[in-house]
């Protein structure tokens, strides 16, 4: 039995760039119906926020909020 979990993707995934520098922003519905926000650095790094949310545009507004309070930063690694 081959059971594959097909990912539902949000249209608000998108780019989201601050003082130069650029994260994306993946948002896909998990298996328990709640929205998951992971941000990806230049080098694959990734953020995984531990809750889901009620919505796709609550995790954008989340992410957003992250690079205005603790900045774009916070949201990238280091090269490996």
């Amino acid at each position: 039995m081959d059971d594959e979990f097909e990912i539902e993707m949000s249209p608000l995934s998108q780019a989201l760039t601050d003082g130069g520098k650029s994260v994306q922003a993946d948002i896909y519905r998990g298996d328990t119906g709640g929205w998951i926000l992971e941000v990806i650095d230049e080098f694959g790094n990734s953020t995984v926020w531990d809750d889901e949310f009620d919505t796709d545009a609550n995790a954008l507004d989340e992410a957003r909020a992250t690079i205005r309070d603790e900045g774009i930063d916070s949201l990238i690694g280091i090269k490996s």
